[in-house]
Order: structure tokens, then sequence, then C-alpha cells
């Protein structure tokens, strides 16, 4: 098993070249979000920007819009047509793609909720985007089955389960380090298992292993944050082994920095995104 640290972080994120402009930092796509479920988008759009992508755009149903379009100022929020249940309906499949054509990495998941239409959105997604696709939330929902998709995607995906989402998924409760990495052998995808030692396991059998974060980080909202940390790192270039080690050290590190400033109990993933940028710091071209 191979510990991340802060060694493999600095091996990890490079310094930024100085003739860059937003175009080289990844133009990432977010899938998320439905009526009565705007927190997740939110964080997850948020995660993304904070980690430092270039261009981030929020799909999302058309009912959730106008609290997301009002909530975000640096992402492009676009309504997608919706059901009456305030999900996703198949007919946004026709600008998912279009959009997923433009962008280089995807996550779909976060706060999509259940719905059949949802399910086939996600699988659709699975199916014919050509970018790398961190998979969250309802979008691990939506797999349940139909984990045979994992199989024909054009790059391993990347789920971020916890152990409820993983059980329903695979059928094992509290998934032990092997069955983890049988998994993701089985799948050909990467498994990035979130709890108080995070673990990620890759297709070729490697398996990782986090010891950043706290208990204050256990709170609604704080996984969107790790999503779109995650997506925006393998928009920014990061095969997704890496993407996935990265995003679970930083994340940690972040919600460290929000518990020792605000204490566990009162830290939120809102205090996440503000310390974020300040763990990034050393990662500057130049002090200024």
């Amino acid at each position: 098993m191979i510990e991340i640290g802060q060694d493999m972080i600095d091996r990890l994120l490079p310094r930024r070249d100085e003739n860059a402009n937003k175009n080289d930092f990844g133009r990432i796509l977010c899938v998320c979000g439905c009526a009565g479920y705007t927190g997740a988008a939110y964080f997850a759009v948020q995660g993304a920007v904070r980690m430092g992508s270039g261009v981030v755009t929020l799909a999302t149903p058309e009912k959730a819009w106008p609290v997301l379009a009002v909530k975000l100022n640096e992402p492009v929020v676009r309504p997608m047509p919706c059901g009456a249940d305030g999900m996703l309906s198949k007919a946004s499949l026709p600008m998912l793609l279009s959009l997923a054509e433009r962008a280089d990495a995807l996550l779909i998941g976060c706060g999509l909720g259940r719905s059949y239409a949802v399910a086939e959105v996600v699988i659709t997604l699975l199916q014919q985007a050509r970018c790398q696709i961190v998979l969250d939330a309802d979008g691990i929902n939506a797999l349940r089955a139909h984990k045979d998709v994992l199989r024909q995607t054009a790059r391993p995906v990347i789920l971020t389960p916890h152990a409820g989402e993983f059980a329903r998924l695979s059928g094992i409760e509290e998934a032990e380090p092997a069955e983890l990495t049988l998994f993701a052998r089985k799948n050909n995808c990467i498994v990035l298992y979130k709890g108080h030692r995070t673990l990620i396991a890759a297709p070729d059998g490697a398996l990782y292993r986090n010891h950043s974060g706290n208990p204050g980080m256990a709170k609604g909202g704080s996984g969107d944050v790790l999503a779109g940390m995650l997506v925006s790192l393998c928009g920014q270039g990061l095969g997704p082994v890496d993407a996935a080690c990265a995003a679970a050290w930083l994340h940690g590190r972040a919600g460290d920095l929000a518990a020792n400033a605000l204490s566990e109990y009162g830290m939120t993933p809102s205090d996440m995104l503000y310390h974020l940028p300040l763990l990034l710091r050393r990662y500057n071209t130049r002090e200024w």
C-alpha cells in the first residue's frame, strides 16, 4: 500500500507557466443538481474553481438553474430540460453530449437525484463521452444495475463512493482493501473510497491510502467539494490515479486547516473552499 503525503503532491502539482491562458488549465463540465438539491452542485463547481480550473461549466436542470445562476459567479451555468420532478430528462442529452465534446473532464452526479431518466442520462454520457469522467453520488447510484458500462468507457472512470454507495453498487458492506482492488481490476475503474482513511484502488492493482482529514469534514457538501477538486485536476492534465490521490490529500488538508481555525464542530464545506487556496500558495510561480 502506498501512503499519500506532501512529497507526492509536490511532485504531481506543477508550477504554472507565466504565459498560460484559461484554456491551459482545463475546461470542466459538471452535470449536477436538481430542484431541491442545489447545494451539492454549488459545492462541486466551487471545488473545481478553487482547485484552479480555467473554465467551469455547470449543466443543471432548468428548475434548479435560477438558484444556482444567482449563487455562482465564476462558472458558466447552463439550464437543461427536466421533468416535472425537477430532475434531468432524456431531452437534455443532445445538449449535454454537445457540451461534453468540448470538455477536458466531466463530473456527473452531485445532487442529480434518482429516476429512470437520470439513470439513462448517466449511462448515455458514460458510453459516449470521450473525456475523463468522475462519477459521484447519484451518478454512482445510477450504475446499480449497469456496472458493465464501466468496462465500455473510453477511459477508466473514477468513482468516489462512501461506504453506503459502494455497498449499493457492489453488494459489499464495509469493503476491505483487497475487495476494492478486485472491484477496480474487474471493472477497469479507479475507486476513491471515502472514509476515515480514504483508499484509492487502481485498475492495475495499486492501492493508495490518505491520512489527511478530520471528523469535522463529516458534513453534507464535503464530498461534493472533493468531486469538484478531482475533476479539476483531471482537466488540468493529471492522470486519473494521480488526480484521485492529490484531490484526496488536498481535500483532507483543507479540512485540517479549517478545523484548526474554526473547530471540527463549527467548520463547514464553505470553510474548506476558503482554506484550499491558502494551501495551494506553495505552488505559485514566484513570491509576490
